[in-house]
């Protein structure tokens, strides 16, 4: 019997990073190399090759995912994620610090992005966590635009002119489909789920330069030519939190999301769903328990519940999302 699985996780510094994910005693001032760098990434279930995440508890620990599933197959990610899929986990969890603007971007659809890369695209969600007053993301246009206006207020410096800018909150979820422009402000934490992907197209960078004092590498062709530039999408949405209840976010091919806020106790049947659980802990302290065994989350904690999983009891107070496939 497979049990809630935990996975070691990665790191990433960047240059736009703050210091929530240094790992404890290596905050501000630490002369820890890491830290200088800035840590603005941390994936916790990943199978991005080269970062394929470790497992970290249980009988399977030191085991990678794509090993484990190719052992267990459908029973740790679901028949038919298994057929889609094989052994590449669908899915990327991972949180994002941030105490400088991201670059303003666009990732490609999966079928520009398997004729360029050979590779999937890059379709994502953010879920605010928590954020600085005045914290702020762009997500699409605020205006129709045409790709030769676009290209003129690019070359002008007056990209951030034409976009939607969003002041943001606690607790906040946006859905990001590929083809959509958008970037990350300062002063924001975030839950960020998204395909197993890892492809960037860098359109605007705020004039930064790298640690060696160069401009660091735009993609202003690849990125025109992968903007969806229809106007009207929803990708601020809006849930219904009731207690103790899935309330699902959205369903994708990509991916489908809840979000449940526990209060006490709270029970999930998961006897019909074929696919594995990822459970990411937003806030507070959560038990999630299985016939496999139990795991106690907190903020920033996530546990994969095997497809093999018949029911979890959720106890604590806390707020999780909760991500698998239809």
């Amino acid at each position: 019997m497979l049990y809630p699985i935990r996975f070691k996780p990665i790191l990433k510094p960047r240059i736009w990073g703050g210091d929530r994910f240094a790992p404890k005693g290596r905050r501000a001032g630490s002369t820890n190399s890491m830290q200088k760098e800035n840590i603005g990434e941390k994936w916790a279930i990943s199978g991005i090759t080269g970062d394929v995440s470790v497992v970290s508890n249980g009988f399977l620990k030191s085991n990678d995912l794509e090993e484990i599933t190719e052992v267990y197959m459908g029973d740790l990610v679901g028949d038919k994620v298994y057929d889609t899929y094989g052994t590449e986990f669908p899915v990327l969890v991972k949180f994002i610090d941030t105490r400088d603007a991201l670059s303003i971007q666009v990732h490609p659809d999966d079928d520009l992005a398997a004729a360029r890369h050979g590779s999937r695209g890059k379709t994502e969600m953010w879920y605010i966590m928590d954020c600085e007053p005045g914290a702020y993301v762009y997500v699409g246009f605020n205006r129709p635009v045409t790709q030769q206006e676009y290209l003129a207020a690019l070359t002008g410096g007056r990209l951030t002119d034409i976009l939607h800018r969003y002041e943001v909150r606690k607790g906040d979820i946006y859905y990001i489909p590929s083809g959509t422009i958008h970037a990350i402000g300062p002063g924001v934490m975030l839950a960020e789920i998204h395909e197993t992907s890892d492809i960037t197209y860098r359109i605007y960078d705020w004039g930064r330069v790298d640690t060696n004092g160069n401009p660091r590498q735009l993609h202003t062709a690849e990125a025109t030519d992968a903007i969806d530039f229809e106007y009207g999408k929803n990708y601020l949405l809006k849930v219904s939190a009731t207690p103790n209840t899935a309330n699902e976010i959205i369903s994708t091919p990509f991916f489908t999301a809840c979000e449940m806020i526990i209060d006490g106790e709270m029970r999930r049947d998961y006897y019909a769903l074929d696919s594995f659980v990822a459970c990411v802990c937003t806030e507070g302290e959560l038990r999630v328990a299985t016939q496999g065994g139990e795991e106690l989350l907190k903020a920033q904690d996530t546990v994969l519940l095997p497809a093999e999983t018949e029911e979890a009891v959720i106890t604590g107070r806390g707020t999780m999302l909760e991500i698998f496939m239809k």
